[in-house]
């Protein structure tokens, strides 16, 4: 793959917003990345746009970018809808590096938006449930009032700490640490730190999940401006990227494999890697997914988040940002904010949540299941390696 750069990003603050249009938030996200970037919305040659649940909640499908775009600075642009899951916006990314690094065009767009927020609760619910096999009859013939994705986290979680002996003490360490990050960001959802004991006293979800372990349901976006030639200003490489979709009973190798593809195209390993970003829709997530993609051993990460060693200051830096716990999910978005996020690393402007001397970032965005077994495979996978240019 030919070396892309991200010029510009930028995110709106994620929550509830009922007052804000899908288009109201994408223009935020745009115009902030266009002028991170010092380009001008004319030379914009291709934009991704990703979202994965409007069609469901408000009805509205097949052309929610260019109705979202309808009335900002990239009005008329070359626009391409992505839905993909909660990879919506990271296979936008991937889609824009295509464009400019084929040569259709020497600046594209990523953009992730979506609007989760609404009067009848049920419709975000009703839409993350699309993002399974409805015919699967463990779907069919399931009682659970949970969210189908919930009980599968809760599943992953109680199988993780079977075999590394892993609690829920430290599942919710982890979860610690990513509401200390979100309270460091002021583009979170939620910006409050919250201790282990809280998280555990908070209401429990379904076993050993408790509510400050789940990520919540919110509005936002977020922008990425990709480039063929190198910016002058403070660039930052993608030097890798892969997205797969998940085959038959494939688990958790599907992050294995996505992870190593992304890793090999750079010519990096695990251990060059300075900051992480991934997903973890709840926090016992993010222990499996850093074992998974061979960041440490298996049986090592839930160690890792009791001694503060997934802090922006420790040994492993993951989710800086707050993660999908603290700063938000609105599906759509998540890939995108991401990046966003690790952008910022890179270029030493993540204020107290900073990395020291972060030069190479990764990230690892998920999103539905194509088989609902014990362990489950999601449906896509997307991993990025980006570097301090």
């Amino acid at each position: 793959m030919d070396t892309t750069y991200i010029a510009g990003a930028a995110m709106t603050r994620f929550g509830k917003f009922p007052d804000s249009s899908l288009s109201d938030l994408a223009g935020q996200a745009v115009d902030a990345a266009l002028a991170d970037a010092g380009v001008r919305a004319e030379d914009v040659g291709f934009v991704a746009f990703g979202n994965a649940t409007s069609s469901v909640i408000t009805g509205q499908a097949m052309i929610q970018g260019q109705l979202a775009l309808l009335d900002g600075a990239l009005a008329g642009a070359r626009t391409v809808n992505v839905e993909n899951a909660c990879a919506s916006s990271s296979s936008a990314l991937h889609l824009a590096m295509m464009a400019v690094s084929s040569g259709s065009c020497d600046i594209a767009v990523a953009i992730g938006a979506e609007k989760m927020s609404h009067p009848d609760k049920t419709r975000a619910f009703d839409a993350l449930g699309r993002a399974i096999d409805i015919t699967d009859p463990l779907v069919v013939n399931s009682s659970s009032r949970n969210s189908v994705f919930m009980d599968l986290y809760a599943q992953e979680a109680r199988r993780y700490a079977s075999e590394t002996g892993a609690t829920a003490e430290a599942f919710a360490h982890a979860a610690a640490t990513m509401h200390y990050h979100g309270s460091l960001n002021p583009n979170a959802q939620y910006r409050e730190a919250h201790t282990p004991e809280a998280i555990l006293d908070s209401r429990s979800i379904v076993d050993p999940l408790t509510l400050l372990m789940c990520s919540p349901i919110g509005d936002g976006a977020a922008a990425i401006v990709v480039t063929r030639d190198r910016p002058e200003k403070d660039p930052v490489a993608i030097t890798g990227a892969a997205l797969s979709s998940g085959r038959r009973h494939e688990g958790g190798r599907l992050v294995t494999r996505t992870a190593n593809a992304a890793l090999e195209q750079a010519g990096r390993t695990t251990s060059d890697v300075d900051v992480i970003e991934l997903h973890d829709a709840a926090s016992p997530a993010a222990l499996v997914i850093l074992e998974e993609m061979g960041i440490v051993d298996h049986g090592e990460a839930w160690k890792l988040a009791i001694d503060g060693q997934l802090r922006h200051d420790g040994r492993v830096p993951v989710n800086t940002g707050g993660g999908l716990i603290s700063r938000g999910h609105p599906v759509g978005a998540t890939g995108a904010a991401q990046i966003v996020e690790l952008a910022d690393q890179l270029r030493g402007r993540a204020g107290e949540r900073q990395v020291a001397n972060a030069h190479i970032a990764l990230a690892q965005n998920a999103g539905g299941a194509v088989t609902l077994d014990d362990p489950y495979t999601a449906g896509v996978c997307a991993v990025t390696v980006l570097e301090r240019a």
